[in-house]
């Protein structure tokens, strides 16, 4: 039995499943996306769920193949700053601003599309048709490396070294403050808010374990310039890992309240190194992307005080 695979996206935390399902298959009713609910051809993480089901931003729904077909995200000619580039897979330089993959209201200028148009067919097909050859993410707003499958066996060798944490990931980032200590590990869980579904936080209840290592690179007047290291990849690890801590990333406008850094739109935050086993050569690669535009200017402006209250 073919089944449609969807992973539900952090900014659809507590919507209803019927209410996904039909904004995905687009022009699908209502009422014939909770037939197939009621018919048990509906699952969230494995198990039939009933047509009210709050979702989650780490649950993965199947769907018995019918007669309603989600739309296929479209090629699209965008450019990709490509890194490095072979037959199984590609790094990717994803700039700040870019979706990773199409979601309900967002189907275009993604990287999925650009990858589209770049790779055509030749992409991993395990997340569906609306997620090809994704294996892990990075924020909208977050900018730097991601890595992509072009076929499955590439796509599983890498999945599972993230889930061994064998992957390197390798972060810099200016938080608001500065440190007691200059370098230290952050051990603690994350999972969904109970106040806001959109938001994660540090919890005990219902939260998988997550430690960041960070080390300051250099202090200023009211911010630090952090490497930040990766043992663990949950969601929003680091915005909330920071803000749990009193350092809050520059800019974030969900984790953090500072106004001055508020111009930028978004976290100051970029994926800097990423290194992997090849899935299928079996050697050890490492990719390093150079901060961007962004990022530097921002340095530049409270290494000159422009930002201090």
């Amino acid at each position: 039995m073919k089944e449609l695979l969807f992973e539900v996206n952090r900014e659809f935390d507590g919507e209803r499943v019927d209410k996904f399902l039909s904004a995905v298959y687009e022009n699908a009713s209502r009422s014939a996306v909770q037939k197939l609910i009621e018919q048990g051809k509906v699952t969230v993480n494995g198990k039939p769920v009933a047509k009210n089901y709050r979702l989650s931003g780490e649950d993965t729904i199947k769907v018995e193949k019918s007669e309603l077909k989600p739309p296929d995200a479209e090629p699209e000619n965008i450019p990709l700053d490509i890194v490095y580039e072979d037959g199984d897979l590609l790094v990717v330089n994803k700039p700040r601003g870019m979706v990773v993959h199409p979601a309900p209201g967002n189907y275009s200028k993604t990287l999925v599309n650009a990858l589209l148009y770049h790779c055509g067919d030749s992409l991993s097909g395990i997340n569906g048709v609306l997620r090809p050859g994704i294996v892990h993410r990075i924020d909208k707003d977050t900018s730097g490396l991601l890595i992509v499958a072009k076929n499955d066996a590439a796509h599983v060798g890498l999945a599972e070294q993230i889930k061994e944490h064998s992957f390197t990931r390798e972060y810099n980032a200016v938080v608001c403050g500065r440190f007691k200590e200059l370098s230290g590990v952050i051990d603690a869980p994350i999972g969904r808010s109970v106040k806001d579904r959109k938001k994660m936080c540090v919890t005990e209840h219902n939260s998988k374990n997550a430690v960041t290592h960070y080390s300051v690179i250099k202090e200023y007047k009211d911010y630090s310039h952090l490497s930040l290291k990766l043992e663990t990849g949950r969601t929003h690890q680091i915005r909330v890992h920071m803000a749990y801590c009193g350092h809050p990333v520059a800019g974030d406008p969900v984790y953090g309240n500072d106004k001055k850094s508020a111009y930028l739109n978004g976290q100051c935050l970029h994926a800097l190194k990423i290194g992997f086993i090849h899935p299928i050569k079996g050697e050890y690669m490492e990719f390093s992307s150079p901060l961007p535009d962004y990022f530097t200017g921002f340095l530049n402006k409270i290494s000159n005080g422009e930002c201090n209250e």
